[in-house]
């Protein structure tokens, strides 16, 4: 290699070719050298290792970029894939020695641009290309998201199902890094870890009315771990609906229905008895159904015994798995406003309940405030992720605390009805 002080700016791609495993395909000048006088990227870039073939560099191997001359030093990398991903890296503090942070994808084509600067502080710049091959594993990681393409209410979560459990809390900052929520309006929001196989995804506030939010994945061929990549996933896109929220009073047996923030409705309740209590807290509305089956049985009730029921229920809002409802209950108008008589569901006339199901939507809040119940569950029961605070939220993302648990366990498969 020649002395002169030009060619001293560039960096050495030797350890570049080691640190993958495999061949760089290609290595040239961008055209546009910062440099006063621009260098031959041929006189200046040497490999180490089979070179001018198709070889590709080994994903599960760290991509690093070293200055071959102590009088020069490194400004600037940036790495990026031919889909537009950024590969995370850091740089030394005197310049030396650049790597990478994040795994490489496999099956991909990189683009590595290099800024350099030489003892005399004249900048240059490289532009290094290469192909990744296929991982040494064929295990991939799948990802389900929800809900399906339509229209919410603006408390529904997004969820993100994964085919294979992630418990490293380094893995897991690699899936979520990948899993991208946008919304227009934007706002801010977060993934939380459920379970090993589980992340919803909420705001910090509710979504804006009306509002289109779009989940996508960039997980694909990205090392998880040394028998795991990233897999295909579907992305999705679903709007929402006005802001309904209907907030119950359990002392008062009062239902108010808020819509973008004017109260609509006002409605005479009944909540759940002594024993029975309706839960406190923030819930999700589920799912509506017109008639429902609701038997005692399926919440351990005695048939026979004073307390026992099965009722065909109409207009029924469903609120949790276990059976929590906001429905028709025209055996109690009598109490309804004036005391709770119910077995754990919020009961309303026929006429008030047919209303609510016309005006309420699947993601729509149903708040129950005053009650003696305990409060909904965050996770397993449905969808009580808003009642945790911001910060408690934040606590389950893999990539601000670095370490989360599981906040609760995976949600239930689908329970019958049960409570009136």
């Amino acid at each position: 290699m020649r002395n002169d002080p030009r060619i001293r700016t560039v960096v050495g791609c030797t350890l570049l070719v080691i640190a993958l495993g495999a061949g760089v395909t290609g290595c040239s000048s961008d055209g546009n050298p910062l440099s006063a006088e621009p260098y031959d990227a041929a006189d200046q870039i040497s490999f180490n290792g089979p070179t001018g073939d198709d070889r590709p560099a080994d994903p599960d191997k760290p991509l690093e970029i070293v200055a071959e001359d102590s009088d020069g030093r490194i400004t600037d990398v940036t790495a990026v894939d031919a889909s537009g991903r950024y590969l995370a890296g850091e740089l030394a503090a005197d310049g030396s020695r650049w790597h990478s942070t994040s795994p490489l994808a496999a099956d991909s084509a990189y683009t590595v641009r290099v800024s350099t600067e030489d003892g005399d502080g004249a900048p240059g710049r490289k532009v290094l290309t290469f192909t990744t091959g296929k991982p040494s594993t064929t295990k991939r990681l799948g990802v389900a998201f929800g809900p399906e393409a339509g229209t919410y209410g603006v408390g529904q979560p997004v969820t993100a199902e994964l085919d294979a459990p992630v418990q490293d809390p380094a893995q897991r900052a690699v899936v979520e890094r990948a899993l991208k929520v946008e919304s227009t309006p934007a706002v801010s929001g977060a993934w939380h870890w459920v379970d090993d196989k589980k992340l919803h995804y909420r705001p910090k506030d509710y979504w804006p009315a009306n509002a289109t939010v779009r989940v996508r994945s960039t997980l694909e061929g990205i090392k998880v771990n040394d028998r795991l990549r990233g897999g295909r996933a579907e992305p999705l896109t679903f709007g929402t609906g006005d802001r309904v929220i209907a907030v119950t009073d359990a002392a008062a047996h009062r239902l108010t229905v808020y819509k973008n923030g004017e109260a609509v409705k006002s409605i005479p309740v009944t909540t759940g008895k002594p024993g029975f209590e309706t839960r406190n807290g923030v819930k999700v509305v589920l799912a509506k159904e017109r008639s429902v089956r609701m038997r005692s049985s399926t919440v351990g009730i005695a048939e026979g015994s004073s307390e026992s029921y099965d009722l065909n229920v109409s207009f029924a809002t469903r609120v949790t798995w276990s059976g929590e409802y906001v429905h028709a209950a025209p055996w109690s108008v009598g109490s309804q406003g004036y005391a709770n008589v119910s077995h754990g569901c919020v009961g309303m006339s026929t006429g008030n309940a047919q209303w609510f199901f016309e005006t309420v939507r699947e993601g729509d809040l149903v708040e129950v405030v005053n009650s003696d119940g305990d409060t909904m569950e965050p996770f397993g029961n449905g969808f009580g992720d808003w009642n945790l605070t911001w910060a408690q939220w934040r606590e389950g993302s893999a990539l601000v605390t670095g370490n989360p648990e599981s906040a609760g366990p995976q949600e239930q498969a689908r329970l019958r009805p049960q409570s009136v």
